[in-house]
This record gives C-alpha cells, sequence and structure tokens, in this order.
C-alpha cells in the first residue's frame, strides 16, 4: 500500500509518500523563520502559511516519490494532538483527496508517529541489510513478545517523545496499544530548552544553538535546582521551575553587568545538564520497575530533541544500565515533525490490523488534545 501522509500539526508543513515502513520521499517546509519574530508560533499566521504552501510539498512529495496521483492507495493525515486550526489545514486537503482519488482516509496521532519513527526505513536497502533487521509482525491486543516489520524490536516495548510541545514516557505494548507512563506537568523538554535559549538571548527556535552554546561552557559552573529533587515518588516530568531558576539567575547577573560570552556558555551548559539530568532520572526510576516485570529490551525515541548529541549520550548509558537498545530514526528529518512518520505509522496499524481506514471522510476530524492512549473513535 502507498500512503500519502499529510502532517500540518504546528509550524511546518509536511507530505510523504511512503510504502509500509519504507519512506519514498518526506518533504518538510519550516516556517520556523517566519515565527522567529515573534519568539514563538503564532497559530494564525502558521494556518495562512499551510495554506500557501500546502499543494506545492504535496506535489514535490509525489515527484520525489516518483508516485503519480493513480498510484496512492490511501491518504494519512495528522488529526491531532497540535495547533487546531493548523491541523485543519492538512485535514481538509487530505480529505479532498481521498474523495477525488476515492481512496481510504487514515487518522493518526502526531505523537503515535513520533513514538514509531525509528521503525522507518529508507528506501536504500543496503543500509538496511547491514543492521540485521528481521522482517515479521504480529497483531495482538495483549501485551506479548512480536516482531516488527523491519527491525528486531520487540513489543512490548518503551518510547520517549522530546520535542517542543510533548515529553512522554510511553509503554508500547503493541502498535496502535500505548500506555503513558510518564509526562510532564508543565513545561515539555523542547519548550523549556527553547525558553532557556531565550532567556539568554539566543533567539527562536533556540533549542539547537542553546546545544551548540552548552558544547563550550562548563555544566557545574552555575548550581540550578534539579526539578523535583525532593520528590522520590514522582512519575511526572517539570520544567516550569527550572526555567524560572534560570529566569531569576540571569536577571541577577545582569544587574551587575552584561553577560560574557563564557557566562552564556557556562548558563546554556548548567541549563541542559539539569533538564537531561532531570528527564533520565525520571525515566530510570518508572524504566526498572516496568523493565524488571515485562522483559522490555528496546527504548525507541522520537520528538526534535532526540537529535540533541548529548541527550543521546545519557539515553544509550541510561539504556545500557537497564539492558535497553535506544533505537532512533535513521534520518535528521525524520526526528523533527514530519509526514514520514505519519505514514509509517499508518502503514503499521493496516498491517496490524487496527481499524483506521475510513471511509466516511466526515468522521475525521481535528483533535488537538488527542492523548495517544486513546484510540480513533
Amino acid at each position: 500500500m502507498k500512503i500519502l501522509a499529510i502532517d500540518t500539526s504546528c509550524d511546518e508543513t509536511a507530505a510523504a509518500v511512503t510504502r509500509g515502513t519504507t519512506v519514498l520521499s518526506n518533504v518538510i517546509w519550516s516556517q520556523a523563520s517566519e515565527h522567529a519574530r515573534f519568539g514563538g508560533v503564532m497559530p494564525s499566521l502558521a494556518k495562512r502559511m499551510h495554506e500557501e504552501r500546502i499543494d506545492f510539498v504535496i506535489e514535490k512529495a509525489l515527484r520525489q516519490a516518483q508516485c503519480g496521483w493513480t498510484d496512492v492507495d490511501a491518504v494519512a493525515v495528522t488529526t491531532g494532538p497540535g495547533l487546531a486550526i493548523a491541523l485543519e489545514v492538512g485535514i481538509r486537503k487530505a480529505k479532498e483527496i481521498a474523495r477525488e482519488l476515492k481512496v481510504p482516509l487514515i487518522p493518526v496521532n502526531h505523537i503515535e508517529g513520533h513514538v514509531l519513527s525509528p521503525l522507518a526505513q529508507p528506501l536504500n536497502s543496503k543500509y538496511w541489510r547491514s543492521q540485521r533487521f528481521s522482517s515479521k509482525i504480529q497483531n495482538s491486543n495483549q501485551i506479548q513478545k512480536s516482531k516488527s516489520q523491519v527491525t528486531n524490536v520487540s513489543f512490548p516495548a518503551v518510547g520517549l517523545v522530546v520535542s517542543g510541545g510533548h515529553t512522554e514516557l510511553i509503554l508500547i505494548k503493541n502498535i496502535g496499544k500505548y500506555e503513558i507512563l510518564a509526562r510532564t506537568q508543565d513545561d515539555a523538554l523542547g519548550e523549556a530548552l527553547d525558553k532557556a535559549a531565550r532567556i539568554l538571548g539566543l533567539g527562536y527556535p533556540g533549542g539547537a544553538i542553546l546545544e551548540k552554546m552548552a558544547r563550550e561552557g562548563n555544566p557545574k559552573a552555575f548550581l540550578l535546582p534539579l526539578p523535583m529533587a525532593r520528590r522520590k515518588d514522582s512519575n511526572s516530568f517539570s520544567y516550569s521551575g527550572l526555567k524560572t531558576a534560570l529566569f531569576r539567575l540571569v536577571a541577577s547577573l545582569r544587574l551587575s553587568q552584561s553577560l560574557s560570552r563564557q557566562q552564556i556558555h557556562d548558563l546554556a551548559a548548567s541549563f541542559q545538564n539539569r533538564a537531561f539530568e532531570h528527564l533520565v532520572r525520571v525515566m530510570g526510576k518508572v524504566l526498572r520497575a516496568q523493565c524488571s516485570v515485562l522483559k522490555i529490551n528496546d527504548l525507541l525515541v522520537g520528538g526534535g530533541v532526540a537529535a540533541n548529541i548529548e541527550l543521546r549520550k545519557r539515553l544509550r548509558k541510561l539504556g545500557k544500565e537497564l539492558g535497553l537498545k535506544m533505537r532512533l530514526p535513521y534520518s535528521a528529518k525524520l526526528v523533527g515533525d514530519n509526514a514520514a512518520m505519519i505514514g509509517v505509522a499508518a502503514g503499521l496499524r493496516v498491517k496490524a490490523g487496527c481499524p483506521v481506514l475510513v471511509t466516511h471522510y466526515e468522521e475525521v476530524d481535528r483533535r488537538p488534545r488527542w492523548i495517544v492512549e486513546e484510540e480513533f473513535k
């Protein structure tokens, strides 16, 4: 089944063509530079830019995949979570195409796309043969061991989504069956990193810039608080307090003089260090309990912050301690918001027998707060 996938959940207009878990094309038009002057995403601007670019992005995805309209067997689209008026653009276009082609429409949860993004594979099969991946998937509503279609990942597994809007640790019982083990109470990790960058005057989006600055800084130079350190029984992430502590520290330092370049490096490193330390601490606590009971072997990591090299090092270290193999998307284009992960998730759900092929298009609507645990209704 060739799937045309569309994602307009936030500030990237994205379209892709997938076949099973193979990515035939993946086109992303970022609006970040347009939103930068506002210091964050402006929903009305995001909607207008999606409307201006979506036809071009879809046509480019089809061309790159060497795929004609008649080759499309289904259309997949992100219906949530995300910005409501941005989601609306992609959903409306997906319905229009599906109706014109008389093919099924597949609604996909954006977080499911992120958590399954490490299962995507490129068209170049030589890379994947070298990884010794297996090729069997089973359909089951129970938590049981099964092999994925493209890798030797076994279920149940755990997934970590770290993006600008979400920080969630998820038990993947099987394709389509999820349970949230831990989530943020306030700011997501990516959001916190962006806000820290803005506090330091590094611009928006600033997560990648903050990472670059942190590489030349001393993570112990400034003693920032470890979030929820006294709440040893908590299974939640929290970053608002850490962000506030950085804001107050920077304000106090600026009372005497402007920040030096080295101070900015050190502040970036100190903030990033505490943010990641908190994430790994909570994950370790939750996973030690889960892994011993369910015999989990794999950790799937998705979301924009998964591109951070320091975070990857810490997650690999945690995985080694717990006997987990960390799985990441094969390309940086699959880490942030994109449509290929939506097409892959749709293909895996169809393969697993999940009831997702919709022919009554009016049943599909935006779900801005769609939790990954909830089935499509």
